[in-house]
């Protein structure tokens, strides 16, 4: 295990050790948009703020961090932020539209536009997500790890060029053909200011850091080794070895490999492939994942028996981090979140004593 900054009590959490394939007494359990708009808590405060308000009030967005720990009873807490807000200090105008997601009002056309994108210091503008983060670690027990998060550059250039959701990604395609010379360089700015960020996240309190590459999977292997591999690369570089980095992305079945060549500590898995083959073909790291967010809308006795044969692909191997293989879907029952928990502590615990 690397040398850690964190007091003793940090330093033994199950998530952490399992972060740096550890042997741990059952296998930790957090889960992408924990906190959310499944929770009823969650649903009541939404009607008196917007995301971007509640994102932007550090008491509000600690409490959210905080309460869904204590609901859930999940081994680590995620900051409640978004993953497009460092694009309003560059410049970008930001709104979430009601049913429609997130809307760059000013999204990128030509290579003049990166030019006039602004370089961020994440403690002037970003400066509520680092009190966000002090708060919800002051708040949070001693011993449940904090986990700060950005965007990977490739998503976040997609959203800059799209300016919005997309199927095809077509505008970030045709721009990283036609003109990689300023593709390169905007990936490159992402990359310094997503690093600058994340290394802001940790200095004010954060445990661990996750990259969200949401949109990644839309790329072949040939595409991402081209025109992402470099810049991600470069981005973890940037952050302090002794932090345990989980690099996440969505419909990358086809990307593992390289994505454990860019780097991180732990590569998150989605549900498009099996644990046990993503293990197999990523060797000795660390693997998060990788339930299907859907699988929370059957009965329990269903959620169970996929927990059991989930834990049974993990084999019982160090560096096991149990999530979805994307975020809890709104329409989830909060009570069968609470019992994924439950169950994911109890089995493996009981699969971990049998081992001994």
């Amino acid at each position: 295990m690397p040398p850690s900054s964190s007091p003793p009590v940090l330093a033994q959490a199950p998530f952490l050790r399992a972060c740096w394939r550890q042997p741990t007494p059952y296998t930790p359990v957090w889960l992408m948009r924990q906190a959310g708009r499944y929770m009823h808590e969650y649903r009541r405060l939404r009607q008196r703020v917007s995301l971007l308000e509640l994102c932007k009030t550090p008491e509000l967005a600690a409490e959210v961090t905080v309460r869904a720990v204590e609901r859930l009873g999940v081994d680590a807490a995620i900051i409640f932020a978004d993953i497009l807000l460092i694009l309003e200090p560059m410049g970008l105008q930001l709104a979430f539209a009601a049913g429609e997601g997130p809307v760059l009002h000013n999204p990128l056309r030509d290579a003049s536009d990166i030019g006039r994108l602004r370089e961020v210091v994440p403690e002037e503008s970003l400066a509520f997500v680092l009190q966000a983060i002090a708060l919800a670690r002051a708040q949070l027990k001693p011993e449940v790890p904090l986990i700060g998060f950005a965007g990977a550059p490739f998503t976040l250039a997609s959203y800059m060029l799209e300016g919005g959701s997309s199927r095809h990604y077509a505008r970030t395609k045709a721009f990283m053909y036609r003109q990689p010379q300023a593709w390169h360089a905007l990936m490159a700015f992402l990359a310094r200011n997503t690093a600058r960020y994340l290394n802001s996240q940790i200095a004010a309190g954060a445990q661990a850091v996750q990259l969200f590459d949401s949109w990644v999977g839309a790329l072949s292997p040939h595409d991402y080794r081209t025109f992402v591999l470099p810049h991600v690369r470069a981005l973890i570089a940037s952050l302090p070895s002794q932090v345990p980095v989980i690099h996440f992305g969505t419909g990358t079945a086809a990307l593992l490999e390289l994505m454990r060549e860019a780097g991180g500590t732990v590569i998150g898995v989605d549900f498009r492939v099996e644990l046990d083959e993503a293990w197999q073909r990523l060797g000795a790291v660390a693997i998060q994942g990788n339930l299907d967010p859907a699988v929370l809308l059957a009965d329990l006795a269903y959620i169970r028996q996929r927990v059991q044969r989930l834990l049974a692909q993990a084999g019982g191997r160090p560096g096991h981090i149990f999530n979805l293989g994307h975020g809890v879907l709104p329409a989830t029952p909060e009570e069968h979140v609470v019992a994924l928990v439950e169950y994911v502590h109890e089995l493996s615990a009981r699969e971990a004593s049998r081992a001994r």
